[in-house]
């Protein structure tokens, strides 16, 4: 029996800590049951992804519900826990239920996925 992929999801950010002109869009691949967030002054935002790897899913792709048992809600509650709400990017493994803060900006965010087992310094090589 073939296993199935893991599907994978992108999060292609825009520059939002930097008034740079020249700073690049960057995207970050990590697998589709971790969800990025993003804490600016008490408001939760969840990134964007779009999966680029993976089987068709009659279940809507963002559908954490559906998904993984748990609801957006349930997701801010926990990544609160972590660090008290305070600004930046957080993590969540939604398979796993484990939430992280990762830092103030994308470079922070990166390194934590790194961490995790997710992502190498240079990914050409």
């Amino acid at each position: 029996m073939e296993k199935t992929p893991t599907p994978i999801g992108v999060f292609n950010a825009l520059p939002i800590l930097s008034n740079s002109a020249s700073m690049n869009d960057c995207t970050i691949v990590y697998p589709s049951y971790f969800r990025i967030f993003e804490c600016r002054v008490g408001r939760w935002f969840i990134k964007d992804t779009e999966i680029f790897i993976g089987t068709e899913n009659p279940i809507k792709d963002n559908d954490i519900a559906a998904l993984y048992g748990v609801t957006e809600q349930e997701v801010v509650i926990n990544l609160f826990r972590v660090n008290g709400g305070k600004s930046g990017f957080y993590l969540a493994n939604l398979k796993d239920k484990g939430y992280y803060y990762c830092g103030q900006n994308r470079e922070d965010l990166k390194a934590k996925l790194r961490t995790l087992g997710i992502g190498r310094e240079d990914p050409i090589s």
